[in-house]
This record gives structure tokens, sequence and C-alpha cells, in this order.
């Protein structure tokens, strides 16, 4: 076990995940240096008026542009790579987007880091690199075979961070978590986007398909695992999964969700918000054994905990309303 090299560059800073890691970095005692993409307001996204906004470094670029990442890069010793387009229905809309930022962004952070002989460089993947598993649960040697444009963006992502371990020997670590959910999740994710039609008064929700299953990670517990697997040596050069080792279905996880709101919904097939059905992925459930006998970390918050820290924090949070614009 080390401690995390300082200062810490973390892209995809102002988002869900990002912003959760910011703070928790902040917490330990961290120097972090926040990449935000630029635009002409100036926008901080969700570290704007945080409690730790004042404490930080914002670096304002685009992960897109090589330049701009190298400067971000330059004096860091750590580099958590998070930044990405993550919704899979757009995939299918545009899928060169996602090669620009998923790949060619992450491109730009390898040689950036290469070359600024970052020693502690962490790449944020995701379960969907499965596509439908051949066993479960998932480890970290399971093949990967993409069912979406973005799915196939990250598997490119993983693979170029691989070669560049074992071709320049750059000190990294591939993170991949299953499903996470939290405050400041996007309403277009399904989590918020049920707790915010309920709120808006709906009794029937327009869903696609509800019978997948998925291993749900409270935020708070995936960037705890974050912050463990980069103060690990031993994690160099290795894939490591985050998840709970539980799975719910989609149509069970919006029955909780309901319960615990004190309602009953109907749910409603709606044919515009499903995947195509060679796209679709079934089943997901991880195993998480490698994170544990490396760093000792556990979930200490239950999928019922989170769904009710989740809902507290969309009931008081205006921007989540109204439901009915956002799209499973």
């Amino acid at each position: 076990m080390t401690t995390i090299p300082g200062p810490i560059l973390v892209t995809g800073a102002v988002g869900f995940v990002g912003s959760h890691l910011v703070e928790r970095l902040v917490s330990s005692g961290h120097r972090v240096r926040a990449f935000a993409r630029y635009n002409s307001s100036g926008s901080t996204g969700w570290l704007a008026g945080s409690a730790v906004e004042k404490e930080i470094e914002i670096f304002r670029g685009d992960i897109r542009d090589y330049d701009s990442v190298q400067a971000a890069v330059r004096g860091c010793g750590t580099v958590f790579h998070l930044a990405a387009l993550i919704g899979i229905p757009y995939s299918y809309e545009s899928p060169l987007a996602y090669v620009k930022t998923n790949v060619e962004g992450t491109y730009n952070i390898l040689e950036a880091c290469r070359r600024e002989e970052i020693g502690n460089v962490m790449i944020t993947s995701t379960s969907e690199v499965y596509g439908e598993a051949r066993y479960f649960p998932i480890d970290e040697e399971h093949p990967v075979k993409a069912r979406s444009p973005y799915a196939a963006t990250k598997i490119s992502a993983d693979q170029l961070a691989i070669s560049y371990h074992a071709a320049f020997g750059l000190q990294l670590k591939i993170v991949r978590p299953f499903n996470i959910f939290g405050p400041r999740q996007s309403a277009r994710a399904i989590i918020p986007t049920v707790i915010a039609q309920i709120l808006d008064g709906a009794e029937a929700l327009h869903l696609g398909n509800v019978h997948p299953t998925r291993d749900w990670t409270y935020v708070q517990d995936v960037v705890a695992a974050f912050e463990k697997i980069a103060e690990t040596s031993e994690s160099i050069g290795q894939v490591i999964h985050i998840g709970s080792g539980s799975e719910i279905s989609i149509s069970s996880l919006v029955e909780l969700t309901a319960r615990l709101m004190g309602r009953e919904v109907r749910i409603i097939a709606d044919s515009a918000r499903t995947r195509p059905s060679t796209s679709e992925v079934s089943r997901l459930l991880c195993d998480s054994t490698k994170l544990r006998k490396l760093t000792g970390w556990n979930p200490s918050c239950s999928l019922e905990q989170g769904l009710k820290q989740t809902i507290d924090w969309i009931r008081a949070c205006p921007a989540m309303h109204p439901a009915n614009r956002y799209v499973v």
C-alpha cells in the first residue's frame, strides 16, 4: 500500500462520479486539479458552489484536444481519467462523437502521461464491455464483446491503455465499475428518471426493457474504491472490477423505488426507449474478488439505503424536474 502521488488531476471532474471523487480526494487531504470542459459560461457543473470549489484548481480545456490535456497533466503525480461520453442511446445516433471523446480522449491522456512521466494513471472503463456474458459472476478474465458503439469505444480505450502499459511501461490501472447510482446522476439514467417521474405525479411509467438485471453500487462506495485502487501499487497493469456482487431486474428496481416513495406505479413498455434486441445486455453481475483482496474494499451502502439518499437528494433538486423531459 502506498499513498497517492500528488497533485492529482481528475478528468470528468464536474460530472456525476467525478465531482464525488474530487470531494473525496479533497477530504483526504489531496491537492486536486479538476479538468472541466471549456464553455463560454465558465460553468463548473456539480462542483459549482460546492464546499470544495475554492480548494481546488479548475483547469478548463477539452479532452479531445491534446495540447490542453498535456497542459493539464503537467506537474501532476496522479491522473484519474473519467471524462467520457456515456449515454448508450446517443451512441447509436453519433458513433463518431464517442470515438473522438472516448478513444481519442483516452489516447490524449495516455500520451500526455507518458511524455510527462506520470507514475499513477487510472483509466475508467465500464461493465458494458462484456456484452452478453458467458458466465456469472463476471470476473476480469471474461472476454469483451461490444453490443453498442459506446461499448466499442470503451473497449478500444481499454486496449489502448493496456498497450501503453506493455509498450511504454506506463504505470496505469483500469477500473471497471458496474452500474453506479446516487445524487447528481443524469436524469436520463433509469434511477433518477423513475424517481423524478414519480415525484412529478406519474402513475404509469413509460420505460424500455425492464427484464435485464444490473449490479448497482452507490457512488460514494465507488469513489472509495477509486481511491483505494490509486493507493495500491499491486494493481498496476491490471483491470479491476467495482461492484456489489448482487443483481436486481429493472422492473424490481422500479417497484422498490416506488415502495420507498410510498407509491404504486404501472410500467408501460415503450418501444421507442428499448435498445435493439441484438444490442441489449440482459444481465450484469460483478465479481469484485480482485478489488477486495487487493484493497480490503467492501461497499458500505446497501441498494435500499442508497435509493433513499438519492430520493431525498432529487426531492431537494429542482433541476431534476419535470421528469417527462427525460428518456431512458
